[in-house]
């Protein structure tokens, strides 16, 4: 039987067991535009950015934090006054501004003032007991924490991922000796390692002629340096779990049997699937580092002076609390936006990147 090319719909057979065409429809324009419709491509970090973005508490944190970064950065540049300055009024050290209230001026400054019709720049949180304005040195503390949290972070992230790296991946003998060592170090006192690295530094180095750390000091240098012995076995332990769990996945065998070095499985097929835990432990790391050097600031083992440090600052202002509580105010609560806001933002990108935790 010749087929007939001239029929829109062809006529089905009855002892077939296909459809009958009759029964259905053509697509309108409409449904045919929706087939075109598809999802927008993204990645791991696209998506998590944008569940981020969604946390009311995640948007707060980040412009708090912003608003920080840019006070520590341009208020030097427009308070005329500097952290180690004593206060004087035409090359006479002006005595009476010790322990001035926020905004209130000295009687030295105010004849000052009177007597050219031009006006000082006021001090906005007030003077301490050395006739130094407050508010320059709680921006300069505020900047010492930052510089740790940030130091902090970054010799986690790169000791703690590159040892734990080797550790899950190399396994066996290799795996058990590494975390042995993670061991010992985890139940070393940091505290008490600090105060002897700050004595033995002390006494044998001289940093002053070195242009950043002679104004810490040697007990900012032996903190660093605990923080670069310490601080990472963590992070090392979490890369080392995650790694144990996902080495043995089909994609990871398919790259060995491919003949892929283990340097460049580590990098191009283990760590991008780590990297919601390497995120959320970097940035719920540099509050714990800005909390311990303002408390062995506070307890005099932070920045030599007359370097201020939030800490220091909380501690000086601890003997007049009671006569000057707006000098114990201001750096606490530094202190408590400054660890609030990377704590949050913690949290906020566990549930973002972390995909145990999607919806």
């Amino acid at each position: 039987m010749a087929a007939n090319y001239d029929s829109p719909i062809p006529r089905k057979n009855k002892l077939s067991l296909q459809l009958d065409p009759k029964k259905f429809e053509k697509a309108t324009d409409e449904e045919k535009r929706q087939q075109d419709v598809m999802a927008e491509s993204t990645t791991f970090f696209k998506d998590g950015m944008r569940r981020l973005m969604r946390n009311p508490l995640a948007i707060i944190s980040i412009v708090i934090l912003i608003l920080l970064l840019l006070m520590i950065i341009f208020a030097p540049m427009v308070v005329p006054y500097s952290y180690e300055e004593i206060i004087s009024v035409e090359g006479k050290r002006d005595r009476g501004a010790a322990n001035l209230k926020p905004f209130e001026y000295s009687e030295m400054e105010q004849q000052y003032m009177q007597k050219y019709g031009v006006k000082i720049f006021p001090h906005i949180m007030g003077t301490d007991e050395l006739c130094r304005d407050y508010f320059i040195r709680v921006v300069y503390g505020t900047r010492v924490s930052f510089l740790v949290g940030i130091f902090a972070a970054l010799m986690v992230l790169i000791i703690g991922v590159i040892y734990g790296s080797i550790s899950g991946y190399a396994g066996g003998k290799v795996d058990m000796v590494m975390m042995r060592i993670v061991d010992i170090i985890y139940s070393l006192p940091d505290t008490l390692i600090i105060i002897l690295l700050s004595i033995v530094l002390k006494e044998t180095i001289d940093f002053s002629n070195v242009p950043v750390v002679g104004k810490l000091g040697s007990n900012m240098v032996s903190m660093f340096i605990v923080f670069g012995l310490l601080y990472w076995v963590g992070m090392a332990r979490l890369v080392r779990g995650q790694i144990l769990t996902i080495k043995e996945n089909e994609y990871v065998l398919a790259a060995r049997s491919m003949g892929a070095s283990g340097g460049r499985i580590i990098r191009q097929h283990i760590l991008p699937n780590c990297l919601s835990v390497i995120i959320i432990t970097t940035a719920q790391e540099i509050p714990s580092a800005i909390f311990t050097e303002s408390y062995l600031s506070f307890i005099g083992l932070g920045v030599q002076l007359p370097m201020p440090s939030l800490g220091s600052l909380a501690n000086a202002a601890r003997s007049g609390m009671q006569s000057y509580p707006w000098k114990l105010v201001f750096p606490s609560v530094m202190i408590i936006l400054i660890v609030l806001a990377f704590n949050l933002l913690g949290d906020a990108l566990r549930d973002a990147f972390d995909p145990k935790l999607k919806q």
